[in-house]
């Protein structure tokens, strides 16, 4: 069953209709066109209504969805019954093929390619080359094969006029490996003559609009339609472009010579003659021979009587005939050679069943349909008879199956009433009785036989057939004409056929002449194509076989070629005459639906049950609507759990249990199986994404999760990495000279980058750093580095030279650098001060320039003990002139120029203002050493501490 459908497109199925009628399987074949939906199913065989338009079905996209899928898994379409052939094909190693009927216009050739389409699209996933090449050839056949076959008819602008089987061979690994293409009866009497409104075979018009210039002239023909006889029978010349092919002229000048030959007229008189021997020269070219030779062929018959041979000259009458026997000929012949070339190339080659295994075939038949002309004639005749054995065959192989498979199963056959068309068959094939048989004997007879003499034959053998009639058995029928035509009452309908050139047709007499005139060509290929011109004259030969015998002989080959296959039908319906994609014309597609035998069909199709399907199939399908079977069962087999299903369903008294399927007997359980599931369906895909939603959530979650503890992991790594490394770089600098200064540091992670520059930092300014320095330092230079280091972090960046490069002497007056004459003098006058004071030691001494508040400068003397700070007279010996308590100093400011201008302040606000310029040596900075010993005091005593501060030129005072 297809996939379940909304009921506004009708049923997908016609096994599902409510009731088996013509009119309701009439109004759902009108409604699914009229929705677009052009494909529908009879069970297993797929009914195509042409849509006349483009229709966005056939792409990759659409293959892919009926790849590997059943039939009822899907809406109806041509690929899915191309899918199911090739998996019979391949699961089952069987020989399938598909049939695909219909009457003219109908899609027949179109669906054919669409199959093969989608055949060449699922095959050969390892893209091998040959394969590519067979699968390109394959598809490629009908472009040529339509060019020659196909011609504009009254109903069908692209019409097949000839039937073509063609067989796809596989290996055993399912890619196709070549093929083979049989065509039947070719309609060569279009070469010469084309009823009102139609056209000869493509390959003519498309040559002449084609062609170069130059190739036209080598040809001799001209671009006009209108100047050949043959072409312009029908009165229809202008070109199809959409029936048309590319510039392929492989095998067109086989049939250049037609052009001309239609031209060639005898002249009637007492001699009968060519009217332009200019033609007879354009043709012995063409044909590679010689111009007397053509013109003989022509005009003249050899016969051989006995020993004797003479030349019998033809009437007026017999030459025309002559020469449009040769023009069909020349055409059957060029289109025969042309399937045998395609089949050259595309045939199995090198094949070892041994080594390659068993190849299986699937067969397309895309052949004429039933036809009904305003004048039927003997192709007509021929077709139908087709027609009415691949309906026989139809019937029989559906009943069959049928019947097979309810034995198969185990399920009661019911015997079905039906039409069967064999009587109708028997009336053209029966040996000595059918109509074949009378046109054969007409045409053994000797002496003249004309066409009359043939009905008179029919109505004599025939006179009490059901299905035969004639305007002498029917006197009242005026729509028959006497000696003239016979009706056949087919399955398709009645059909009226013209007896006029049925006995020559069927003849199908070419002189020997014209035989031998082409064998005896210099051209390789005309001589290919006729092989029997190289019989003698005088030779004897057996009566050829007749068109009617060779068709029947090849219809019953066909019949039983597809007999031995598992077949697939497609049956094609035509939706109106004027190729509107919107009209659906009631009467025509009746007509249509009644001869293909569609409601027959589903009759036997619903005679037992609508519905089977394989147990594991059904339970995949519909095992969530019960509770036993979902999501798995547990019974003892699937049969039991459909049964259980089933029963839960209530549907047990409409059901039987076959072997291997089930078998549902009304449309209306499938149905309600169907809603059930639809609605099942929702709530799993409800449940079903919310299980996924959880999933992807705890799948990115774990993700993250682990990304994140790689993360870490590899920062870890690379943390400890770079740790190693330090260590590794850094073990032994305590042994080196510059303590490690020329050890480069690694570059670190850009997590640590921050770390590292404090790292730096540390090891800079680490205690062991400094402990390596000042470890074997005297006390008196330990107090000094400690000096030195509190005025770089109290200064830094404040001055740009704070004597840090020196040693510091701090009692500067002592020395003889200072005070070359009075350093007794100062030394005299500290020592009684120390007495007094009771100060431990001189902190800094130095000669100062002193600033009071008229801006005026004295020479004067700084000495800052632990306890007090001085100022002195350097003139008089040094004698102090006052005296300040360090408690009392509340803050130091300093200048950043080079002046070196420090302010004592007090508590009495009676600061201190001097200035070291000028008082010690050139270039020797001094604040740095006095802000330090000032420091280092504060710490090493019980002074209370005061605040440092520095003042710029501004006398802006800022805390240091």
């Amino acid at each position: 069953m297809a996939e379940h459908e909304s009921l506004e497109f009708g049923k997908a199925d016609f096994v599902l209709l409510d009731n088996v009628s013509l009119e309701e399987f009439m109004a759902n074949l009108k409604l699914r066109f009229e929705k677009g939906r052009i494909y529908t199913y009879i069970g297993e065989v797929v009914v195509s209504v042409n849509p006349y338009r483009a229709m966005n079905i056939y792409g990759r996209d659409t293959i892919e969805q009926y790849k590997g899928r059943e039939l009822y898994e899907r809406p109806p379409h041509l690929f899915a019954i191309a899918d199911a052939a090739y998996k019979a094909m391949k699961r089952r190693n069987k020989d399938t093929c598909i049939v695909i009927s219909g009457e003219s216009g109908a899609g027949k050739t179109e669906a054919s390619k669409y199959i093969m389409q989608y055949i060449a699209a699922i095959t050969n996933p390892s893209q091998r080359a040959e394969v590519e090449r067979v699968k390109n050839m394959l598809l490629k056949s009908n472009c040529v094969l339509e060019a020659f076959g196909n011609a504009k008819t009254n109903r069908n602008d692209n019409s097949s006029r000839f039937g073509k089987y063609m067989d796809i061979n596989f290996d055993f690994k399912g890619d196709p490996i070549g093929g083979h293409i049989n065509n039947y009866l070719l309609e060569k009497s279009r070469v010469i003559f084309q009823q009102e409104g139609e056209r000869s075979f493509h390959s003519f018009y498309q040559l002449m609009k084609g062609a170069p210039d130059a190739q036209l002239r080598s040809l001799h023909i001209q671009r006009d339609p209108t100047a050949y006889t043959y072409i312009k029978v029908g009165g229809q010349i202008k070109v199809l472009y959409h029936v048309q092919i590319k510039r392929d002229y492989y095998g067109w000048q086989g049939s250049r010579d037609l052009w001309h030959l239609g031209k060639i007229k005898p002249f009637d008189g007492d001699v009968t003659l060519i009217e332009n021997s200019k033609l007879v020269s354009i043709l012995g070219d063409l044909l590679s021979t010689k111009d007397e030779n053509v013109e003989k062929a022509l005009l003249y018959r050899t016969v051989a009587t006995g020993r004797d041979v003479i030349d019998k000259q033809h009437t007026h009458q017999e030459a025309s005939y002559g020469r449009d026997a040769l023009a069909k000929a020349i055409y059957e012949r060029l289109f025969c050679w042309i399937v045998g070339r395609i089949n050259d190339i595309i045939e199995v080659k090198n094949y070892d069943v041994r080594v390659h295994g068993k190849n299986t075939v699937i067969g397309v038949l895309d052949i004429y349909g039933f036809e009904i002309f305003q004048n039927n004639s003997f192709e007509q005749f021929c077709i139908n008879y087709c027609n009415e054995k691949l309906q026989q065959l139809f019937i029989q192989l559906v009943l069959k199956q049928e019947q097979e498979e309810y034995q198969r199963e185990g399920i009661p056959w019911k015997h079905i009433d039906y039409f069967n068309n064999q009587i109708i068959v028997d009336l053209v094939e029966q040996q000595h009785k059918g109509i074949f048989a009378v046109l054969d004997e007409a045409c053994m007879n000797v002496g003249k036989v004309t066409d009359e003499m043939f009905l008179q034959a029919l109505n004599g053998k025939l006179v009490k057939h059901a299905h035969y009639t004639s305007r002498k058995l029917s006197p009242t029928d005026k729509n028959l004409e006497f000696d003239r035509d016979f009706r056949i009452r087919h399955y398709a309908g009645d059909v009226a056929y013209s007896v006029v050139g049925f006995i020559d047709k069927n003849k199908d007499t070419l002189f020997q002449d014209f035989k031998r005139l082409l064998y005896n060509s210099s051209n390789p290929v005309l001589k290919a194509m006729w092989p029997e011109g190289k019989l003698r004259i005088t030779e004897v030969t057996k009566r050829p076989l007749t068109a009617a015998t060779l068709f029947k002989n090849s219809m019953i080959s066909l019949v039983e070629n597809l007999a031995s296959k598992e077949p697939y039908y497609v049956r094609c319906i035509k939706p109106n005459e004027v190729k509107s994609p919107l009209l659906f014309e009631h009467e025509r597609c009746k007509h249509q639906v009644e001869y293909l035998g569609l409601l027959e069909n589903v009759r036997v199709r619903r005679a037992g049950f609508a519905n089977r399907q394989i147990y594991p199939r059904f339970l995949q399908r519909y095992k969530m609507i019960s509770e036993f079977t979902w999501p798995n069962h547990d019974l003892p087999s699937d049969k039991e759990a459909v049964k259980r299903l089933l029963q839960s369903c209530g549907f047990e008294h409409d059901v039987a249990y076959g072997k291997t399927k089930v078998f549902i007997r009304t449309p209306r359980t499938i149905f309600s199986l169907e809603e059930q599931r639809a609605e099942m369906v929702k709530r799993i895909v409800l449940f079903l994404q919310k299980v996924w939603r959880g999933t992807l959530a705890r799948m990115h979650y774990r993700r993250m999760r682990a990304a994140l503890i790689i993360i870490r992991a590899y920062r870890r790594y690379k943390v400890k990495s770079y740790i190693r490394d330090v260590n590794r770089r850094f073990k032994n600098v305590r042994g080196m000279k510059d303590h490690g200064k020329h050890v480069k540091w690694p570059t670190p992670p850009k997590v640590l980058r921050k770390f590292e520059e404090a790292l730096r930092n540390i090891y800079n300014r680490s205690e062991w750093w400094a402990w390596t320095l000042i470890k074997d330092l005297s006390p008196e230079q330990l107090v000094q580095i400690r000096a030195k280091v509190a005025t770089l972090e109290c200064l830094k960046g404040q001055r740009a030279d704070l004597g840090l490069q020196r040693a510091w002497e701090g009692n500067y007056l002592v020395s003889k650098k200072d005070s070359p004459g009075t350093a007794s003098s100062f030394t005299l006058i500290s020592s009684d001060l120390q007495r007094k004071d009771k100060f431990m030691r001189v902190l800094f001494s130095c000669n100062v320039r002193k600033i009071n508040r008229f801006n005026k400068a004295e020479d004067r003397a700084l000495l800052i003990t632990d306890r007090h700070l001085y100022k002195m007279d350097p003139v008089k010996q040094y004698k102090p002139m006052k005296s300040i308590p360090l408690y009392n100093v509340t803050g130091v400011s300093i200048s950043p120029g080079k002046d070196q201008l420090v302010v004592f302040h007090t508590k009495d606000n009676r600061d201190l203002i001097v200035c070291l310029q000028g008082m010690v040596p050139a270039g020797d900075s001094r604040i740095g050493e006095l802000v330090g010993t000032l420091l280092i005091s504060i710490f090493l005593s019980s002074i209370p501490t005061f605040s440092l501060l520095f003042q710029c030129r501004e006398c802006r005072r800022l805390n240091i």
